[in-house]
């Protein structure tokens, strides 16, 4: 398989995944944006749109997503 083409696909599972979780913990990009505060992060609801529909951004960032919305796990195999 071409390594962009992997690439990308990853990006987008990987988007989606945390758009998921955001909606199932009952999250909007709003409340997402005050509670990143809290780890540092300096976000708008339209750039953590940006970010999820792009898929590419920090580990550091996704670990915060997580965190804030109260997520203690991932499960690899999920992504």
């Amino acid at each position: 398989m071409d390594k962009n083409l992997e690439r990308k696909q990853q990006e987008e599972r990987v988007g989606r995944y945390l758009k998921a979780s955001l909606k199932q913990a009952g999250v909007t990009y709003d409340d997402l944006a005050d509670r990143l505060q809290a780890f540092g992060f300096k976000e708008t609801k339209a750039s953590i749109a940006s970010k999820l529909s792009r898929g590419s951004f920090s580990a550091t960032f996704m670990i915060a997503v997580l965190r804030a919305i109260g997520k203690e796990g991932v499960n690899l195999a999920d992504l």
